[in-house]
């Protein structure tokens, strides 16, 4: 990787391995080897590569992440800001464990990020904090209703069917422990945050968290626990769907420097429908049903503004929906479950 651009696109290998880690984000050099058709040596080379220069990292998503033993919601935020005040509000919200997701838009002023929240409540800082902020000009906030699909579903289709078929998708089937709404779609209460985990899992899940490919011997020697048991544990989690991992990587390097936020309004008996169209198309990394005007919440990747473009005429057709509001990132602050330090700021976190 030395000298090569931080903006630059991945080569076609390194693309595949990133997409094979996507849908399996433990999968052994050895068979990610034998799927894509590399040397055993050429994968942990390529690996380690990625890993060591921080282009790619495998965490465990926030919606494998427990939270004082119940459920939770998630909130969209849309926060507008006095200019020259963006990095520093940004700094704050991006320093609170209850923020897992932050983007700034184009417009200079805007911030759009995902707060957890507990479902109906009068959360402090959309109440409070924010709104007593004089940097902040406005807050606009939409409880999650329902997901379609989310940021750790999405895959970099750069992979044959044979080959996605080879790898199958371990932990990254939450459904197996979430209440199934209408159409075997999950509801956002244990599918989002809040799945219960006695002490060994969320010992296990908060040492994966930053590095979800540590191996069984390593996991052993941070919980204290034999390294049987932590074999037998990661499993069960795995296939109960519960070891929810997330590939973070610069959509730039995949070769998809564009993405679009989508505000959308949709008749009512065209939500569902409209949802699940979105969460199949391959260029959508998160959807959902939401509160307020605005009841379709889209993120999607693409490579070009023609692509959006097409993307908007043409893929939104005969979907139901009424009226499209586009922002394009042009900064994706934060995309980790990482916890961070608490800032010192207007908006740091007072848990």
């Amino acid at each position: 990787m030395a000298g090569t651009s931080a903006d630059s696109v991945l080569s076609r290998v390194d693309q595949r391995l990133v997409a094979a880690l996507q849908w399996d984000g433990r999968v052994t050099a050895e068979r990610a080897a034998q799927v894509l058709d590399l040397s055993p040596a050429t994968v942990r080379r390529r690996l380690r590569a990625l890993s060591a220069d921080g282009v790619v990292r495998v965490v465990v998503s926030p919606v494998a992440r427990p939270r004082n033993g119940g459920s939770a919601g998630a909130l969209f935020l849309r926060i507008r800001v006095l200019r020259g005040k963006l990095d520093t509000i940004v700094a704050a919200l991006a320093a609170r464990e209850d923020i897992p997701f932050i983007d700034v838009t184009t417009s200079g002023d805007e911030i759009f990020a995902v707060a957890r929240t507990e479902p109906g409540s009068r959360d402090p800082l959309v109440f409070r904090r924010l709104p007593s902020t004089q940097a902040v000009t406005s807050v606009e906030s939409a409880t999650i209703l329902h997901v379609f699909r989310l940021t750790s579903e999405w895959r970099h289709q750069v992979l044959t069917p044979p080959e996605r078929a080879a790898l199958g998708t371990p932990g990254a089937a939450p459904g197996a422990v979430a209440a199934a709404g209408p159409h075997g779609v999950e509801s956002p209460g244990p599918y989002g945050y809040g799945v219960d985990a006695d002490a060994l899992e969320q010992a296990l899940l908060d040492a994966l968290t930053p590095d979800a490919r540590l191996s069984a011997a390593v996991l052993a020697a941070r919980t204290g626990h034999p390294e049987s048991t932590v074999r037998r544990r990661i499993a069960r989690l795995g296939a109960q769907g519960r070891l929810v991992t997330q590939v973070l990587v610069d959509p730039h390097r995949l070769g998809l420097p564009i993405e679009a936020k989508l505000l959308l309004n949709v008749a009512p008996d065209h939500l569902a429908a409209a949802g699940h169209a979105l969460a199949e198309h391959p260029s959508v990394h998160g959807a959902f049903a939401t509160s307020g005007p605005s009841n379709l919440h889209a993120a999607a990747y693409f490579t070009d503004l023609a692509a959006l473009y097409g993307f908007l005429s043409n893929d939104l057709a005969g979907l139901g929906i009424t009226h499209v509001e586009t922002a394009i990132v042009s900064r994706a602050v934060k995309r980790t479950p990482v916890p961070m330090p608490a800032a010192v700021g207007a908006v740091a976190s007072e848990r």
